[in-house]
């Protein structure tokens, strides 16, 4: 990465909001803001959706909202497709996949110490869309390889309108399918996985950065090829010593990990304090350094700080029981929680990260 960490804040890019103007104010009071993702304003907002524009084969029903591939008609566009593959703009996002992405890029970015995009990737990507059988299309050869190069030319294409306007921009991959590779069922393995993502990586523009959400395996993450790796780490409590060895190379080679460290859910939020978190993030350093060679304040050099997941399925405000979650008739959470929720959480980011930032000099 050609900036540094130094425990700077940012965030997921998907969030509960729907009024724009606020998303992108909440944004940009991050140390990296990001280009917010707004799926309660649009169907067209969904990650998956955003992703899947020009892609050969894809129906977008937004009606219905549901996303799927037709091979039929894959095999009809793919030649409309392979005569446009030449003009950038098939890769770039238009106004009706976002509706704040391109009053993201008219603001002054240049301030910034980064600034960041996302993108959905392909394992993800490849599982959840299914073709007219209902099988994902992660298991067609074909389509997936053509799937690869598609998105990395759609994050080459962001990457480049983004360092436009910020030299230190960066794009990371959202991908929550690399928890699934690991199933015995899922018939593309973690090996598979790997060699095609170790190949992936390597044909994007700038540097590269992944993030998931999902339960992790950090060594598995830490070797895939990536210069920036996002996760949960709220979740682990307990940091495995055994991941210390590759923490440490990862961080030594000049990557940076996001730590997401904030909880978005009402329940376990209610039960922190940005103090509590800070120390917790510590403890997790200290395993670090004492079982690698390393020291603490490199790990935070070399540290974000990040919620520990986007905010779109959490009812309550904080501090409510379950009995006290406010619902609509549906019986699904309505939005004003879900945003204080997140509002919440990016204000213990800012003090957890004057917290270390003050403990380490930085």
């Amino acid at each position: 990465m050609d900036f540094r960490g130094n425990c700077q804040t940012t965030a997921m890019g998907i969030m509960p909001h729907t009024d724009i103007g606020k998303a992108l104010q909440l944004s940009l009071s991050l140390d990296i803001p990001f280009w917010p993702q707004l799926p309660h304003v649009s169907y067209y907002e969904d990650m998956y959706v955003q992703a899947s524009e020009n892609f050969p084969g894809i129906i977008v029903d937004a009606e219905n909202q549901r996303l799927s591939f037709d091979s039929a008609r894959f095999e009809v566009e793919l030649a409309e497709y392979s005569e446009k593959m030449a003009d950038v703009s098939t890769f770039t996002l238009t106004n009706k996949y976002s509706a704040v992405y391109h009053q993201f890029l008219s603001r002054d970015l240049h301030e910034y110490s980064a600034i960041r995009g996302q993108l959905i990737g392909p394992i993800s990507f490849g599982f959840r869309v299914c073709d007219e059988n209902n099988t994902p299309i992660i298991y067609n050869e074909s389509v997936r390889t053509l799937l690869y190069d598609f998105l990395s030319r759609k994050v080459n294409a962001q990457y480049a309108e983004l360092k436009a306007r910020n030299k230190h921009a960066f794009v990371w991959m959202d991908e929550p399918g690399l928890g699934w590779v690991f199933s015995g069922l899922s018939g593309y393995d973690d090996l598979i996985a790997k060699r095609e993502y170790h190949d992936f990586l390597k044909s994007l523009s700038g540097s590269s950065a992944l993030h998931l959400c999902a339960n992790v395996n950090l060594p598995y993450l830490l070797s895939m090829g990536t210069d920036l790796l996002s996760f949960d780490a709220y979740q682990i409590e307990i940091l495995p010593k055994g991941y210390a060895a590759s923490i440490a190379s990862f961080l030594k080679n000049g990557g940076i990990i996001s730590w997401g460290i904030v909880p978005t859910d009402s329940s376990s939020l209610a039960q922190e304090t940005p103090e509590n978190l800070s120390q917790l993030l510590y403890r997790y350093w200290t395993i670090i350094a004492a079982n690698a060679d390393i020291t603490i304040k490199q790990v935070a050099e070399q540290a974000l700080i990040a919620p520990a997941k986007c905010c779109l399925k959490n009812c309550g405000q904080v501090g409510a029981s379950d009995e006290q979650a406010v619902r609509d008739i549906k019986g699904s959470c309505l939005l004003q929680p879900e945003e204080d929720l997140v509002e919440t959480a990016f204000e213990y980011l800012k003090v957890i990260s004057g917290i270390l930032r003050k403990e380490f000099g930085l």
